[in-house]
């Protein structure tokens, strides 16, 4: 087998894994969202969404980017990963300790003096979190992919009974505090079963000195990042009450549901392929546009459909009480859809070693984000959202500008490789809905919308003779002989 072939099938058997694991998750997630979000008040999860931001942060300082560094580096030993598996132990300690004395602090900010004892207990996550980065960078770089899959499907089963329990039982947001913990806890005794390596008594950090550049970019970056997906969780808790925080993470979370499963699924093998291949310019670009490519194939059908059904999904799902998350997700659905291709950007940008660039475009986008919904509050949520989908999108073309920079990709074969499948998607979503707009039933205009849709977007591929669709309607054909 040639060196093409292999990194094909590793591709396919990737995001074939990483595909399948994503949609078994969100599946279980929907499913046991569904009856806690019907258990619990839009209060309940407002509570827990304004603590998000700070455990995103704590995490993303204990992990501190030595995931991804240890995935590019060419040549790794033991001494690697124990010194990553030190350093985010005992980092992780110091800032639970920290954030511990500080929740007083946290409470006062928003005038809720219960965060308190929530926050003390929630940040129990990201402690026990900091035990499972070596382990996780071991089974990232190594594309075991099935592996992740079967350790986060088990977790999210283990998790989701237990924080539906809870609810059932009036535990209100203890009860999705402790869903959170479990799954760390879950997933964090899986890895270590999954993987082969084990840490040595032996603490020794001077080899993070040589990944220590690297990681720090994305560290920064990572921080920004999650300042902007939690901004508007910090902005609404501030000036707005609970119940609409809660209507906010409640969109947030569909959506989030929706774009993991094609980020997820990209994610898994993206990076490690696009860096295997670092050094051969013009077959990088050639792998990366057919991953562009199956991306927008996905991506574009999936989240605008899920636009679409947006208002009937949440009423059947989650009942009426959380209508006013309904319009939220169907505008947040939109901006996700591109957001999966800047995520892939921002991939190749690491395979490549230019951390930097990823952590300057995610910084300015940060403030930008920032500046503007500081600006907008006054004038609403809706508001709000539109101008962070907006400028979310947008940010599409600074990253096309550095893909140019790095491989030569131009803006119009980006365009080429993705606008069929965003105009197709909307003729479809448009199509569907002026064709259904007369059903006054929820459950068969929710029905009608999905098998209607889906109808015509394969049909139109199928005609079209789409290259994309017809070599995932052969790997799947394969999989299954």
């Amino acid at each position: 087998m040639s060196k093409e072939q292999s990194l094909k099938e590793k591709t396919a058997q990737g995001l074939f894994w990483g595909g399948f694991s994503n949609g078994a998750q969100q599946l279980l997630n929907l499913l046991f969202g569904i009856f806690i979000a019907r258990l619990l008040s839009r209060e309940d999860y407002g509570m827990v969404g304004m603590l998000s931001i700070f455990s995103l942060i704590a995490g993303s300082l204990q992990e501190s980017g030595f995931t991804a560094a240890l995935a590019n580096k060419k040549e790794i030993l033991h001494k690697d990963y124990n010194a990553v598996f030190w350093f985010s132990s005992l980092m992780g300690i110091g800032l639970y300790l920290l954030l511990f004395l500080c929740a007083p602090l946290i409470a006062d900010f928003y005038n809720t003096p219960a965060l308190t004892p929530l926050a003390r207990y929630s940040f129990l996550g990201f402690l026990i979190a900091s035990l499972n980065t070596a382990q996780s960078a071991y089974i990232f770089r190594n594309l075991m992919v099935k592996q992740k899959a079967i350790a986060t499907m088990s977790s999210l089963v283990i998790s989701g009974v237990t924080g539906v329990t809870m609810a059932f039982y009036g535990m209100a947001y203890w009860g999705i505090a402790t869903q959170s913990i479990v799954y760390i806890t879950s997933l964090t005794c899986f890895c270590w079963y999954f993987s082969p390596w084990r840490p040595s008594m032996q603490i020794n950090l001077r080899p993070l000195k040589g990944m220590i550049a690297f990681s720090c970019r994305l560290l920064i970056t990572n921080i920004f990042g999650h300042i902007n997906y939690n901004i508007l969780s910090v902005i609404l808790g501030k000036f707005y009450t609970e119940q609409e925080v809660g209507d906010f993470n409640q969109a947030n979370k569909w959506n989030y549901m929706g774009y993991s499963v094609i980020t997820g699924m990209i994610n898994g093998v993206a990076q490690p392929i696009l860096a295997s291949v670092a050094d051969d310019r013009e077959r990088q670009k050639r792998i990366f546009r057919k991953m562009l490519r199956f991306t927008a194939f996905v991506s574009f059908p999936t989240l605008f459909g899920l636009s679409l059904i947006t208002p009937e999904l949440i009423t059947i799902a989650i009942t009426s009480k959380w209508s006013a998350s309904a319009e939220i997700l169907r505008v947040l659905c939109i901006g996700s859809a591109f957001t999966t291709i800047s995520g892939l950007y921002s991939n190749l940008i690491i395979s490549k070693g230019k951390s930097n660039i990823f952590m300057w475009n995610t910084i300015v986008l940060g403030l930008i984000q920032i500046a503007v919904m500081l600006y907008c509050y006054p004038y609403g949520i809706p508001v709000m959202i539109k101008f962070y989908v907006i400028i979310n999108v947008s940010w599409l073309l600074v990253w096309q500008y550095f893909l140019w920079k790095e491989i030569r990709l131009s803006l119009f074969e980006m365009l080429k490789d993705i606008c069929p499948y965003a105009l197709i998607a909307t003729a479809v979503m448009l199509a569907t809905h002026y064709a259904t707009q007369s059903l006054t039933n929820v459950y068969l205009l929710c029905t009608a919308k999905i098998l209607l849709a889906a109808t015509l977007y394969i049909a139109i591929m199928w005609a079209s003779g789409s290259v994309t669709f017809k070599e995932s309607l052969q790997y799947l054909w394969k999989k299954k002989r």
